[in-house]
């Protein structure tokens, strides 16, 4: 069983790069973790026709490492909301299928429409809007968290 990231974006700030690292160790106990980071579109204005060609053609890409069988988790902010306790039950319930876990970190427009049909659980962090490349250390703390309510370690609130 895996994890697997799927971001779209770089990591431009080297303390960001370095807070992500020390959470992928950590959890890196755990399970195997791994961060796919995806090119963003460049879009040429800020059309919504051009905004939907880039989310199709980030879906291309993203699904070049989704397999038929893995358990698809997009990022969004109409998803469904969960505490640390049911966030780290539905990871445990889901590994007990012995299925990978995908979860996806769209670009500064968000997912398209195909890729929140894929997923398995479309889940949001907050009705507030977070930049994408820190959604992603927000994403792996929240994962050693609940690796740490599944093993019943102690874990700093």
């Amino acid at each position: 069983m895996k994890i697997k990231i799927i971001a779209l974006g770089k990591i431009k700030e080297q303390s960001l790069s370095s807070l992500i690292d020390e959470y992928k160790k950590r959890i890196g106990k755990y399970t195997n973790i791994e961060i796919i980071e995806l090119k963003e579109s460049n879009l040429r204005s800020l059309s919504d026709k051009d905004i939907c060609n880039a989310l199709v053609e980030e879906a291309i890409e993203i699904n070049k490492y989704i397999k038929k069988d893995d358990y698809v988790i997009p990022l969004t902010i109409e998803g469904k909301s969960l505490d640390s306790v049911a966030f780290a039950n539905d990871l445990e319930s889901v590994f007990s299928f012995g299925k990978d876990i995908i979860f996806i970190i769209g670009s500064s427009y968000g997912l398209s429409d195909e890729i929140k049909n894929r997923g398995n659980l479309n889940l949001s962090f907050s009705k507030m809007t977070f930049p994408h490349q820190l959604m992603r250390l927000i994403l792996l703390e929240q994962l050693f968290r609940a690796f740490k309510i599944i093993h019943h370690e102690t874990y700093h609130k």
